[in-house]
């Protein structure tokens, strides 16, 4: 059977409750289960992105006194904690797993070396791909679009909180429209918050396409590896 590789994307703050800290192991341990369904099937391959901003956001706390590039490798940190928590629960539910990190914490996971991922995906493990892409100044957005086009993934799902890219917020916008398809330009001309600028291009120009869905309905992270089309699509 041909082998299907994505990349998932999430936010830290999708592993706690709404306007929370740390991790809910409810929802660690609900988001493994479904990629464990998901991977039941066969004929699938997994990376997992994850960020740290149910723990600490760089950006922010450069803001309060913290210098910008000290606040990113305080969130390449959170990345971590963050993808040793999904490795627990998804080894929990019977999935065999690595934490690669593009930050060397050899006592806790292995360094990110391309060919080394490559093979524990041919093998059927799932990767979770941490720490950032190693260096200050770069969101895990641009990772996870870095990392999906290293490992030669036909699909980058961006787990979010809302139903899919919207013309508007559609939290302070009751008339924000939700599109269901969009060009890479598109998004870019139209200053739409899909991802960052630079992982936006990055995708466009390896023609990698990107669906947005909203993880917070249950079973649409399942739903969404086995290639139902949910939200809006980027290509």
């Amino acid at each position: 059977m041909a082998q299907r590789r994505v990349l998932l994307k999430m936010s830290g703050e999708a592993l706690c409750k709404e306007g929370g800290f740390g991790i809910d192991p409810k929802i660690v341990l609900d988001l493994a289960m479904q990629v464990q369904r998901a991977l039941s099937a066969g004929g699938l391959q997994v990376a997992l992105v994850v960020g740290g901003g149910n723990f600490v956001r760089g950006e922010q706390i450069a803001r309060q006194g913290i210098d910008r590039i000290t606040g990113d490798k305080m969130g390449m940190l959170a990345t971590i904690m963050n993808s040793l928590a999904l490795q627990s629960a998804l080894e929990g539910v019977g999935i065999v797993t690595r934490v690669l990190s593009a930050i060397h914490v050899n006592d806790v996971a292995e360094p990110f070396i391309h060919r080394r991922c490559l093979r524990h995906l041919e093998k059927g493990r799932v990767v979770i791909l941490a720490g950032g892409t190693g260096h200050p100044y770069f969101s895990t957005d641009t990772t996870a679009a870095l990392r999906a086009v290293e490992i030669g993934a036909t699909m980058l799902y961006k787990a979010t909180k809302v139903r899919g890219v919207y013309s508007a917020d559609p939290v302070s916008d009751p008339e924000a429209q939700l599109y269901e398809r969009l060009s890479f330009l598109d998004v870019l001309q139209k200053r739409l918050k899909v991802m960052d600028a630079t992982a936006i291009s990055l995708c466009m120009e390896n023609k990698l396409p990107i669906l947005v869905f909203s993880m917070k309905e249950p079973g649409n992270v399942e739903r969404a590896l086995n290639g139902e089309r949910l939200g809006t699509l980027v290509e």
